[in-house]
């Protein structure tokens, strides 16, 4: 039976169906989870790459294969593409075998153990990030701009099969469009400590902030070997009173952690108490 996507998935706000039928997603999350733990095979005879989607449906995985597959063909590396055989795909694989080297089984492991006794030396797999068998060396997720992540919902109550959370674990994104502007720039930007040298990692530290995404603070912090004990959080553009902060630095001295926030939150801080309270200062590369 052919599968038709519904018109609610893709929906810039979710409805009131999508609502109801989220509890069912409860199944996909436990399959997910199961996914993340299975033990997942590294194959060193040959490099995999895997070019995948976590929204369901028309996102270009072939024709990103087949580029990337056109584009790797100028190396000396003898390179082939993976798909594994469905009924219902046929359309997909007689393209791909139409214009590249294609191997097609009932199982993506028996595909790259026959290309490793064919002696190619990388598989390009249209399809496949969910295979639970295979620890892929690159995984690239497709996207078609004009849908995006749908109404954000996972099956049933949207279009997605992970979420989009699950994006850290991939190596890239491919965006499909139709009509960009030519001369729209992307830039890619990361966030750096600019004084972390000013710190003794060996520490406790106890933090505080009021910003946006008091997460992201946490999380590069502990990126960067920080012990983090305690962490308190205050409403996004709190203004400090003498109050909070000696609550702050009691609770630090109680615990026998010395005291973090962002440098926005320092700013707000009285000089009576800037001595006894460090800042991070970052910058955007």
């Amino acid at each position: 039976m052919k599968f038709k996507k519904p018109k609610f998935w893709d929906l810039k706000k979710p409805n009131l169906l999508a609502y109801l039928l989220s509890p069912l997603t409860l199944f996909v999350k436990l399959n997910n989870l199961n996914l993340n733990l299975a033990h997942k095979k590294k194959f060193n005879k040959i490099k995999t790459i895997c070019i995948g989607n976590i929204y369901l449906g028309g996102t270009g995985k072939t024709p990103t294969t087949l580029k990337i597959y056109e584009l790797l063909k100028k190396t000396n590396l003898k390179i082939v593409t993976g798909k594994k055989f469905y009924s219902d795909h046929k359309d997909e694989q007689i393209i791909l075998k139409n214009k590249s080297n294609l191997i097609s089984l009932d199982s993506r492991i028996n595909i790259i153990e026959k290309a490793i006794d064919d002696d190619f030396d990388l598989i390009i797999f249209d399809d496949g990030l969910q295979e639970k068998k295979i620890d892929y060396n690159i995984k690239f997720v497709c996207f078609d701009a004009q849908n995006w992540i749908g109404n954000g919902f996972l099956i049933p109550s949207g279009p997605l099969r992970e979420g989009v959370e699950s994006l850290k674990k991939y190596d890239g994104i491919f965006l499909k469009h139709n009509n960009i502007n030519p001369n729209i720039k992307i830039f890619n930007s990361y966030v750096t400590i600019k004084n972390i040298n000013k710190f003794d990692l060996t520490n406790k530290y106890l933090i505080f902030s009021s910003i946006g995404n008091q997460n992201s603070f946490k999380d590069m912090l502990i990126k960067n070997n920080f012990k983090i004990i305690e962490e308190i959080v205050f409403p996004d553009h709190y203004n400090y009173n003498p109050d909070d902060i000696i609550k702050i630095l009691n609770q630090a001295e109680k615990i026998g952690a010395k005291v973090i926030t962002t440098e926005k939150d320092f700013v707000k801080i009285s000089d009576d108490y800037k001595n006894k309270i460090n800042y991070i200062e970052i910058e955007l590369n």
